[in-house]
This record gives C-alpha cells, sequence and structure tokens, in this order.
C-alpha cells in the first residue's frame, strides 16, 4: 500500500476546496431557494447551514435523524470544531447531507422526498441542446467499429461539454478529443474483451446531459459487446446537485424513447427492454451517500464488485474516493491508489478538482507550465485503467 500523503482540507484561503465552501455553495444556496417555493423556516434553515459552513462550527447530527448514529461516529473528532478543519470530501458530503435536512428531503412532511436539485436536472435534460445530441446519434451506426467505440468513450468522458459530446466524435474523421492527459482506452476494451461472460459495473456520477452518454454506451456493451449484464449504481437520494438517482435514470430514458431521432429511441427502447429482462440492473446502496472512501467498501457492495469483468467509475467525485482526496504526486501509481478495489477498474473523469495521480512526469511539467489551473477547470480529463 502507499504511503498516504495529508488529506485535502478547505483551510487555505484562495484554494480550491475553499472556493468551493466560499463562492460555489453560496451561489448554489441561492439557486435552490429560487428554484422552489420553500417556506420562511425551511429558507432560514438553508441559510443557516450557509453560514455555519464558512463561519461556523460543525454542528453534531440531530438525535433524531435517521443516520444520527452513522454519523456521529463518521465526524468523531470532528464534532464542535470549525468547518474549516474538515477534510474537504468529508465537509462536502456532510454540506449536502444537511442541505437536504434543511430542506426538508428527509421529513416528516409536505417537503419529504422533494429533490431540491430536480429542476435544475429538469431543465438541462428538456433543453435544446440534448435534441442535437440526441440527432447525432443516428451517424453512430455508419461508422467503423473501432471510431464508434472511441465516440462512445469520448463522449461517456466529457459528458456535458457539447462542443465535445456526440455531434463531435461521431463525425467520419473527426480530430482525436485534446485534453485527455491519459488515455488507457484501449486497456478498457481490451479488458472487456478478456472477459466477456462477466457483468460489467458502472458507478454513475451526474444525471442529465452526463447521464445520456452512459446510458448509450450501457447500450452498446449490452448488445455489441456483448456483456452479459451491466449493473448500474446510482445514489440513493439526491446528492451534490446533480447526482444520479434511480428516478434520473428513468427520465433520462424516457428522453430517449421520446426522441424524435430513431436511433435515439431504438436505443431507450432497448434498455427500457434490459432493466425489464435483468440484464441491466439498477443498484445503490447507503454507502454512495457516505464521506467514506472506495477502500472502506461494505462487504456486500465489495462482492458485488468482485465479480466483475470491469467496474467503471464516472465522475470526479468516484475518482476521489476511489485513490483518497490526498495530496498525491501527480506521478504517483495509478495502480498503486486503486489495487485496493476488488476488481478491475477503469477511470472516466474530467478534472474538476485537485487530486490526479497516474500521470506521467513529462505530462505533468507541461501542464504546470502552462500557468493554468488544469488540475480543477473541467478542461482536462482522463482514462484510466488497472487490469489487477
Amino acid at each position: 500500500m502507499l504511503p498516504a500523503p495529508p488529506v485535502i482540507r478547505i483551510d487555505a484561503p484562495g484554494s480550491f476546496p475553499w472556493s468551493v465552501f466560499h463562492e460555489r455553495h453560496p451561489q448554489l444556496v441561492r439557486q435552490v431557494l429560487d428554484a422552489l417555493p420553500y417556506e420562511p423556516a425551511r429558507r432560514a434553515a438553508v441559510e443557516a447551514l450557509l453560514a455555519e459552513s464558512t463561519t461556523g462550527v460543525l454542528q453534531p447530527p440531530d438525535p433524531g435523524a435517521h443516520d444520527h448514529r452513522q454519523w456521529l461516529e463518521w465526524g468523531r473528532g470532528l464534532w464542535g470544531r470549525p468547518w474549516s478543519e474538515a477534510p474537504f470530501l468529508w465537509a462536502e458530503n456532510w454540506f449536502y447531507r444537511r442541505l437536504l435536512a434543511a430542506t426538508g428531503f428527509f421529513g416528516p412532511g409536505a417537503w419529504q422526498g422533494v429533490d431540491p436539485f430536480a429542476p435544475f436536472k429538469d431543465a438541462e435534460l428538456a433543453g435544446p441542446a440534448v435534441d442535437g445530441e440526441l440527432a447525432a446519434l443516428g451517424g453512430l451506426p455508419a461508422l467503423p467499429a473501432e471510431q464508434r467505440e472511441r465516440a462512445l468513450l469520448s463522449s461517456a468522458l466529457w459528458g456535458n461539454r457539447a462542443d465535445l459530446s456526440f455531434g463531435m466524435t461521431a463525425e467520419a474523421g473527426a480530430a482525436p478529443v485534446t485534453g485527455l492527459v491519459a488515455d488507457d482506452g484501449a486497456l478498457l476494451w481490451a479488458v472487456l474483451a478478456g472477459a466477456p461472460d462477466a457483468p460489467v459495473c458502472l458507478v454513475a456520477d451526474n444525471a442529465g446531459r452526463e447521464l445520456l452518454p452512459d446510458l448509450v454506451l450501457i447500450d452498446h456493451l449490452l448488445t455489441t459487446r456483448p456483456a452479459a449484464e451491466v449493473l448500474l449504481y446510482v445514489k440513493p437520494y439526491p446528492y451534490f446537485v446533480s447526482d444520479a438517482t434511480t428516478a434520473d435514470v428513468l427520465s433520462a430514458l424516457r428522453r430517449l424513447r421520446t426522441s424524435a431521432e430513431p436511433v435515439a429511441g431504438r436505443i431507450g427502447d432497448r434498455l427500457w427492454e434490459a432493466l425489464g429482462a435483468g440484464r441491466l440492473v439498477l443498484r445503490t446502496d447507503p454507502f454512495f451517500c457516505a464521506p467514506l472512501l472506495y477502500h472502506e467498501l461494505p462487504a456486500g457492495l465489495r462482492a458485488e464488485f468482485a465479480g466483475a469483468a470491469l467496474t467503471v467509475f464516472k465522475g470526479d467525485l468516484n475518482y476521489r474516493r476511489l485513490v483518497g482526496d490526498r495530496q498525491w504526486p501527480a506521478t504517483t501509481s495509478f495502480g498503486g491508489a486503486v489495487g485496493h478495489f476488488p476488481s478491475p477498474v477503469a477511470a472516466l473523469r474530467t478534472l474538476k478538482s485537485d487530486v490526479v495521480v497516474g500521470l506521467e512526469a513529462r505530462v505533468v511539467a507541461e501542464l504546470d507550465a502552462g500557468g493554468l489551473p488544469w488540475r480543477t477547470t473541467g478542461t482536462h480529463a482522463l482514462i484510466q485503467v488497472h487490469s489487477g
């Protein structure tokens, strides 16, 4: 096991973690309160959380909360201390857990189960940009197999980067995607080809426009590769603004099925049927909304992942939980950081936080020499694979 460097914290003014709490969260709170007509008590609770998370101390969970004991344990040694002293990953998880409580999601009451981020997800999924991306799917069947797989993987990687979505990657002769700091795409397909009868696990990240290409990739795995079974893991409840839940998967499937583009419609219908037949299986677990790393997997989840041909982790948050939200040198071995995982692993991630491993020293030197915050702006991405 690699020696662990210091965890990333939120106490350095001007750092990316600091900006999340002092710039991004205030903007998020305003958007949440503008999007739904919460009554004064709910609005006050949300505002109080924002103030506490930027200038106050960590308050322990409500004794009546359903997960009181769990969070009391997860926060041992932190309660009563300033938020700024908490690890970044832990503090973000606690902020969103508290935000859901403040809006009444956990009930009892009229707001129980109401997703505070649903207006953002719904607007994105219904937006005109999605129409263009689904229309571009019409060109996929005509592509040579290798180019089609490259297009599908690029779209799943870049998510809602509209200029690098299906409209770009499905074009015959399109220029290669730029901004990749590591590209193990060929190894990913090779690992899948080496275990055709084993299930494939995909741990989702965001809903909406980022979930759609994930579903198209899954359809390819089920119909063309084909995988015997795909397990799609989602959050048990809304988290980190746009994290995908079961409801979001169903919304995305309906968007595909009702598309005017015949190819998109057929993909949606096949996936719907695959759900009914048990070839596409939706999974969730409270672990996915816990401030824990993947080396702390509960036994049941570990056993599920252990039987996979490959587990694909989407997005930034999953990457942080997979390698550890620490100040790793960027040249740290990816395999060394994820060797704890019980199956071969692939990470598809745009870089939106400081953590990154598995890069060549030459690449890091070139990126650092550019003088831009390449780790946090989403302008760079990676496909990394550890085959075990």
